[in-house]
């Protein structure tokens, strides 16, 4: 499971960093240090310019989406919200995903993600959630392997109205693995740098070895530390939501 995460790198940083080529200065989105399902999310994709030949290169772009996935076929985008994660072990079977993951893959920055350990209370009779913040040891980005997809509006004009289309995505997740798998036993799946490129390349399509980019990090890559409970409500916001606090 993957509900939040933290995203404030700058989009010229996010477009350094992932050898962007094509992105719009004029799309923004704020630092946000409690990102949830239906927020709009930086993700890294490779398009081919429509109607461009098969031998033209995809271009590398960085685009905001809304996180939480309305495959094509939705009646409404109500669906979204319960498709912010799609599991590694069944991607490519989900008739939700399997499309997507073939064709329209992206990676999803992050600073790292939160999640929450049960705590047993036995004086209350009762568990309660402890916030955990899991980041690189290194400080270094997260790119999350996600998935993107177009959901047309029916109640908008012609198909070249950008307004009738929408993108949203989802996150790939995993059993979780060092500190994670103290805390929660399923994360969010992270791509080694190596994998970057054929992970985002369109051309490959075949789902045996695009599983197989799907390895989950090795043990020593990530720190864990308890943060404030003020986490759990999406109304709040800002890097005071990293402050370790006693767990």
């Amino acid at each position: 499971m993957c509900g939040r995460y933290v995203s404030t790198r700058s989009p010229a940083d996010l477009a350094r960093f992932f050898r962007v080529t094509d992105w719009r200065p004029e799309e923004t989105l704020t630092p946000n240090w409690n990102v949830a399902p239906t927020d709009d999310v930086w993700a890294v994709l490779e398009r081919t310019p429509r109607g461009a030949d098969h031998e033209v290169s995809a271009r590398r772009q960085l685009r905001p989406l809304r996180w939480g996935l309305v495959p094509s076929w939705a009646k409404d985008t109500t669906i979204g919200a319960k498709m912010i994660n799609a599991r590694v072990e069944t991607v490519h079977e989900k008739p939700a995903f399997r499309r997507a993951f073939v064709q329209r893959r992206c990676l999803l920055p992050a600073d790292g993600f939160y999640e929450w350990q049960q705590i047993a209370r036995p004086e209350q009779g009762k568990a309660r959630k402890q916030p955990y913040f899991i980041h690189p040891a290194d400080g270094q980005v997260l790119a999350l392997a996600g998935l993107y997809e177009y959901w047309r509006d029916p109640a908008v004009g012609p198909d070249d109205d950008p307004a009738a289309w929408l993108m949203t995505c989802t996150i790939i997740t995993t059993e979780a693995t060092d500190a994670a798998g103290r805390v929660h036993p399923r994360m969010p799946l992270a791509l080694h740098p190596e994998h970057y490129d054929a992970w985002l390349d369109p051309r490959r399509q075949d789902p045996d070895r695009l599983r197989a980019l799907l390895t989950p990090p090795a043990d020593g890559h990530l720190d864990a530390r308890p943060v404030s409970t003020a986490v759990n409500s999406v109304r709040n916001n800002g890097p005071h939501l990293l402050d370790e606090v006693a767990p």
